[in-house]
């Protein structure tokens, strides 16, 4: 097993706090997997979004017959575990995981699954190391590289994030780009690299008008450079996304105060306490609750 990875502590800001507390529900899907005459085994999963970035399903190759006999072993017990966190039934997804490793020890999806699951347990050094795990694994597929960049941009280590976001977009058959592209651009405007914030966003809304990703990171870049209007046209395209979430009725009602519409920003404060009564206020145009 890899030795876990200690966050290194980022600068409280309020978007850090509401990244934190506003972590988005996830549903594991079913396992679905190629064999025969192929010798790629594909699993997934839907999407997830995790601290304002968004993370990846994982297709890998396996080099030779030996390793697609463990790959393909290991195959029922991911699919299990699967099944057993969209149930809730930890304890059995970690058994089915841990024979899953026993039969593939090359399982990057294995590890992949064990990281979500230490992050669910509140365990965020131990998940670190299984997501570099999943990624040392999987060298050339994007999407394990992608969700080890997430981790360490989301845990005050943006600078090193961006050369695993480079290394995702270098994989030509990783599938959304977008997605690496609006991770990258978030991550880069948390450490002042504005000239690629801007690129790699609206780089990822040039291939997917509808990134919520992109749109939410944008609409906050824009208002902290002062450009409330720009800020607006991009929280709108975000709030007309479903599913809505409190962070970016959060960063609406920043930008409705901040334009003088006060009455906007209080609705906008109304339906993020409607809606997500357990989130923190807005700031902004809610008093700083």
């Amino acid at each position: 097993m890899p030795q876990p990875e200690s966050p290194r502590r980022a600068p409280a800001t309020a978007a850090a706090t509401a990244g934190r507390a506003l972590r988005t529900a996830f549903l594991l899907a079913l396992a679905a997997f190629a064999v025969g005459g192929c010798n790629r085994l594909t699993f997934v999963k839907p999407n997830m979004e995790r601290k304002g970035f968004t993370q990846t399903s994982i297709d890998y190759e396996v080099g030779d017959k030996r390793e697609f006999s463990g790959a393909r072993a290991a195959a029922g017990p991911i699919q299990a575990a699967q099944r057993y966190l969209s149930l809730g039934e930890r304890d059995k997804a970690a058994a089915e995981l841990k024979q899953a490793v026993k039969l593939d020890p090359k399982s990057a999806e294995a590890y992949s699954l064990m990281a979500l699951m230490a992050e669910q347990a509140g365990d965020n050094a131990k998940a670190g190391g299984y997501y570099r795990k999943a990624a040392e694994l999987a060298p050339d597929r994007g999407a394990a590289l992608n969700n080890y960049g997430v981790w360490l941009c989301a845990n005050g280590r943006a600078s090193e994030a961006m050369g695993w976001f480079d290394r995702t977009l270098a994989d030509p058959r990783y599938p959304t780009p977008a997605v690496a592209l609006a991770n990258s651009g978030a991550c880069a405007d948390q450490i002042g690299q504005g000239e690629r914030a801007d690129r790699d966003l609206r780089l990822a809304l040039s291939l997917d008008p509808n990134s919520a990703m992109a749109l939410s990171a944008m609409a906050k870049r824009q208002l902290r450079l002062g450009h409330a209007f720009e800020a607006r046209a991009f929280s709108e395209r975000r709030l007309a996304l479903q599913p809505v979430s409190a962070e970016a009725l959060m960063t609406a009602s920043q930008i409705e105060e901040k334009l003088g519409d006060t009455a906007a920003a209080a609705r906008y404060v109304q339906r993020l306490r409607a809606e997500f009564p357990d989130a923190q206020g807005s700031g902004l145009g809610d008093g700083g609750r």
